[in-house]
């Protein structure tokens, strides 16, 4: 069965009120069924317990068994938080990224509690390949991602994700007729780039992102437009790790943004 996965700003206040209604929705249910058992003992509840001060991590990576529609269930698989430097912050990590590198980690709860992945830079030229190691919560390694810039040996970027004991698959960024209307229409994208930055006003179009993953000529995992201006990705093999894909749309993310918009340039 397919997965679907995408990136979304995540408000822990309203997931934490969702858990404490069903938390007594539970409780409630419990004492009932106790009332007409007088001989058993009530358990003890234990409180769960925040470990972060700040509210939690504010992006969520979140999972559905079904496409995008109105009022589809999911839920959130992962949370990724840039990881600064060290001794550095959001300029420092500004600054490597300019290089090609990417840090992360995808915490498995808000408040930090465990660690679902990890995300680092094996290498990375500016301008130039990068390449990705995707790492368990104890530094296993789950799979390999690299990345070959448009104009780097390929008119169009390259993704290729090798999951640790399979074959790489090889996605190329766009449609070839889609970046074709694209670069036919690129001056009125600089003169509209031009006004959002003097007048605030104005959104580029975005360059064509959908990227289809093939192995054995066969689709495994599809990027593509979702609900929306998001992108969303749909895992069609079912033998991909979530941890790798989930890892995955954040790379993907931290790459696709206008004017420096990506995820982990935010100031939280």
């Amino acid at each position: 069965m397919a997965r679907f996965l995408w990136l979304t700003s995540h408000d822990a206040q309203e997931d934490e009120a969702r858990e404490g209604h069903a938390q007594e929705g539970q409780a409630q249910e419990t004492h009932a069924q106790e009332a007409h058992a007088p001989e058993a003992h009530a358990p003890v509840a234990h409180a769960p317990v925040a470990h972060a001060q700040d509210g939690g991590v504010p992006w969520a990576i979140r999972i559905s068994d079904g496409p995008a529609r109105r009022g589809r269930t999911s839920r959130p698989l992962a949370f990724p938080e840039r990881r600064n430097p060290p001794g550095g912050g959001l300029p420092e990590y500004r600054a490597a990224r300019k290089e090609g590198i990417r840090a992360f980690t995808l915490w498995a709860d808000p408040q930090r509690g465990q660690v679902f992945a990890q995300v680092v830079t094996k290498s990375a030229t500016r301008g130039g390949p990068s390449a990705y190691e995707v790492l368990g919560a104890a530094g296993e390694p789950l799979a390999l991602v690299t990345r070959r810039p448009a104009m780097k040996g390929g008119l169009r970027t390259r993704w290729t994700v090798q999951q640790t004991g399979s074959r790489p698959a090889v996605g190329f960024k766009g449609r070839p007729v889609w970046w074709g209307v694209w670069w036919l229409s690129l001056p009125l994208q600089l003169l509209i780039v031009i006004g959002s930055i003097l007048n605030g006003g104005g959104d580029p179009a975005r360059t064509p992102r959908r990227t289809r993953w093939r192995l054995d000529r066969r689709i495994v995992l599809d990027f593509h437009s979702g609900p929306g201006t998001a992108f969303e990705l749909t895992v069609v093999a079912d033998w991909w790790d979530d941890r790798v894909t989930a890892s995955l749309v954040a790379l993907l993310d931290s790459h696709g943004g206008w004017l420096g918009s990506e995820w982990d340039t935010a100031e939280r």
